[in-house]
């Protein structure tokens, strides 16, 4: 599946990954290939990255890498998934 993590400022990652969790309002949810359609707001966390990604050196600085993972730190703000596409609008 397709994600793409986008703030105000830039684009920090786009690519294929396995599987992305995210601090949802009503708790940390996770999303795997064919998952259903999902909008949700986030609030403070952390989007937990799992695949073999590559992180350009402009935003590798952003990711703490954590066993098979990549975890980006957000404030807030809403995600949606649909036709194995996630978009995150993170701050």
């Amino acid at each position: 599946m397709y994600l793409e993590i986008i703030t105000p400022e830039i684009t920090v990652f786009k690519g294929e990954v396995d599987s992305v969790s995210v601090p949802g309002v009503n708790g940390d949810f996770e999303m795997l290939n064919n998952h259903a359609a999902v909008v949700s707001t986030l609030k403070q966390g952390f989007v937990k990255i799992i695949g073999d990604i590559t992180l350009d050196d402009s935003n590798k600085s952003q990711f703490e890498k954590k066993g098979k993972g990549y975890w980006y730190a957000v404030k807030s703000g809403a995600i949606e998934m649909n036709a194995n596409k996630i978009i995150v609008l993170a701050d």
